[in-house]
């Protein structure tokens, strides 16, 4: 694989500035700024990852007042309470986006924020605690421990609430395959492990955070 120094003249090349590069670049959010987010608001965002997948994300935000109307504001001790016979009148409700299976996960993501928080304190110190070069082990925790949160909806979830991570989306997983780290897509343990320690090595060489270096990755694909 390529060291971080060709990456970054790659991008500088394709930009032609290094402020053009780090205007394009996400920055995480702090650990302390993780833990201040409110378990309403991981609801929330949980909630509205889930609905996004496979479906037109505008169309989701546009309805996403409703939904928060009928979740109680995704406070986890009341959406936890909501029962099947709760949940089939909610597929009545034409505010809403009436997909049972996506529907059931609320609770149940409930469910697991507040299981965590009476273990780590919070549902926010859990997230911010996690250690980023161990990043595809939070992945895993959320696919085992809540519900429809595998694939990319892990590692989606986590970059929308601001917790570092790398992505690996199409452009991406071609880029880890020119560099010769993997040859599809990282869904094994082993694979998953593979692109851990790449990050890993890039981190220790630049200081930058996983998803600068997972946006600068997918840059280097041409387009």
């Amino acid at each position: 694989m390529q060291d971080y120094k060709w990456l970054y003249e790659y991008c500088l090349n394709r930009f032609g500035s290094a402020a053009a590069l780090e205007a394009r670049l996400p920055v995480p959010k702090t650990p302390a700024a993780l833990r201040d987010i409110s378990a309403d608001r991981y609801l929330s965002m949980l909630a509205l990852r889930v609905f996004r997948a496979g479906l037109k994300h505008s169309l989701v935000d546009a309805k996403w007042p409703a939904f928060e109307e009928v979740f109680f504001g995704f406070d986890p001790e009341k959406v936890v309470l909501m029962g099947a016979e709760h949940l089939e009148r909610l597929m009545q409700d034409e505010r809403i986006i009436r997909h049972l299976g996506k529907l059931k996960s609320v609770p149940r993501n409930a469910q697991m924020i507040l299981d965590v928080a009476r273990e780590q304190g919070s549902f926010g110190a859990f997230i911010a605690d996690w250690p980023v070069d161990d990043i595809v082990g939070l992945w895993q925790y959320l696919a085992k421990h809540g519900n429809q949160l595998g694939g990319l909806s892990a590692p989606r979830f986590l970059r929308m609430i601001g917790k570092d991570t790398f992505i690996p989306t199409d452009d991406m997983v071609a880029a880890l395959n020119a560099q010769k780290i993997i040859d599809k897509v990282p869904t094994s343990q082993r694979d998953r492990a593979l692109v851990q320690a790449a990050f890993n090595q890039w981190h220790a060489e630049s200081g930058r955070p996983l998803c600068q270096l997972s946006t600068m990755l997918a840059f280097t694909v041409n387009h």
